[in-house]
């Protein structure tokens, strides 16, 4: 299959203009102008999208896709309140209608252009709609305790189900991880028993320094919560379960073996002292900041570009969509880059371009993903995980930067065919996916429903 378009933006080298991509066998196999790969190959299949610009699809380097079905239920709160009244709707749900809402986050996300998710769930209904929706994935599966008595059995039943999942999906596609609940809801045994089962091998997502109350609950054990009311027993505690720090989130993650793993994924990392960030380098942390999350609930704004300068792996993450109400990555490329603009131009941390921000959600996810060998860019034997942008729509279709004209003035809407391993799961507003779409949406209005009583 031979893919046309008017502009190839392949990440790892300069964009240019009337270009093809030959795809065989669910690999990149041969990449140059529209002109001569035509002539080069005269029995291909032909797809020309015309004004569109094909890229390597988005790493979303952070997400919780059976959530989809809660964005638009709690709007307008800051995080610590939007945390509380978001988990209140969690006994609603049943497994189906878990893996309703993770149907409709990866549908979500194939139609906005992200081919590979960072997902984190403790239901597993993200694994099975990864599997069944044809993306490609790391899922975590997340674990937790706050009574130090159950630590054991809840490190066990999530082993078996680790090992379960690895068992049943096409590992060409999806790596199963293991991801610790948030440090503020963990006896902090959690995480020494999290590091010992990922060892070298098993991918690790954390939370990590994300939230104000979760800085101030490590360090000085304030409550994150405010006066949470005595019928909520998810494991949200008024005082900590051990007495205050006086360290940073990051050094008590340190302190207790949980950045000891070879493959750590940090999510947000938003409240972070020099130190911290130098802990983190030197453990080979990668980052994964979702900007409109954290401004959306009031987090703050992650260090980004010292993280870049440092030469760290930082991705683009889109968070929950019950924060941010949908999977858009040009969206979260466009607002990320315009709030570090705003704060760290202000701040002398310099200006991040467009093409920064273009790859941390390509190429910057992968080797945070430590995918990059396999995608990510578009590169001769690397997996066909492309995505088609039309530029039509655009302020400026005709540009001689067709990186700024994606990032700035165009949309998720805009994707007009999203490819995962040579095969296109999205075309046009239809999906060519093992689902029936019509009915997965039906359930989830049915569920959102239920959820707004």
């Amino acid at each position: 299959m031979l893919l046309c378009a008017q502009y190839i933006l392949p990440i790892t080298s300069n964009p240019f203009p009337f270009g093809a991509i030959l795809v065989r066998n669910g690999k990149i196999v041969d990449i140059g102008s529209a002109e001569t790969l035509r002539l080069r190959y005269p029995d291909e299949e032909v797809r020309d999208y015309g004004t569109a610009a094909l890229l390597p699809g988005f790493v979303d380097a952070h997400t919780h896709m059976e959530y989809s079905v809660m964005r638009g239920v709690v709007h307008d709160e800051p995080y610590a309140s939007w945390t509380v009244h978001l988990m209140k709707k969690e006994p609603l749900m049943t497994s189906h209608d878990w893996y309703d809402s993770a149907i409709f986050g990866g549908l979500d996300a194939l139609s906005s252009g992200v081919t590979t998710v960072a997902d984190i769930t403790d239901t597993g209904a993200s694994l099975d709609a990864v599997q069944k929706l044809g993306l490609r994935g790391v899922i975590y599966r997340e674990v937790g305790a706050a009574d130090q008595n159950r630590v054991d059995h809840a490190i066990r039943t999530a082993e078996r189900d680790i090992n379960d999942w690895m068992g049943r999906v096409d590992s060409g596609r999806v790596t199963v991880g293991i991801a610790p609940y948030a440090l503020y809801t963990c006896h902090p045994l959690v995480f020494k028993r999290v590091a010992e089962v990922a060892g070298n091998d098993l991918p690790v997502a954390i939370h990590l320094a994300g939230s104000r109350e979760e800085y101030r609950f490590v360090k000085y054990g304030a409550a994150p919560f405010g006066k949470v009311e005595e019928s909520f027993t998810r494991g949200y505690v008024e005082t900590p379960p051990w007495l205050p720090t006086g360290v940073s989130p990051v050094r008590y993650a340190l302190n207790w073996g949980a950045l000891d793993p070879g493959n750590i994924l940090a999510i947000h990392a938003v409240h972070v002292d020099p130190e911290d960030i130098a802990i983190l380098h030197d453990h080979d942390v990668a980052i994964a900041t979702c900007p409109r999350c954290n401004a959306q609930l009031g987090m703050g704004v992650a260090p980004v570009m010292e993280y870049r300068k440092l030469g760290m792996r930082v991705g683009l993450g889109t968070d929950s969509p019950a924060a941010t109400d949908s999977t858009d990555m040009i969206s979260e490329m466009r607002i990320g880059m315009l709030v570090h603009r705003a704060v760290d131009a202000s701040a002398g941390g310099g200006f991040i371009t467009a093409q920064e921000m273009l790859e941390m959600a390509t190429i910057g996810g992968a080797r945070a993903l430590r995918m990059d060998d396999q995608i990510g860019s578009l590169e001769i034997g690397k997996k066909a995980d492309i995505i088609a942008v039309d530029m039509a729509g655009s302020l400026h279709p005709s540009t001689e930067d067709p990186v700024s004209a994606v990032v700035n003035t165009s949309s998720g809407q805009d994707v007009c065919m999203t490819m995962v391993g040579g095969k296109i799961l999205y075309e046009q507003d239809q999906w060519h996916v093992d689902v029936e779409v019509a009915k997965s949406i039906a359930r989830v209005i049915g569920i959102r429903g239920k959820l707004r009583k």
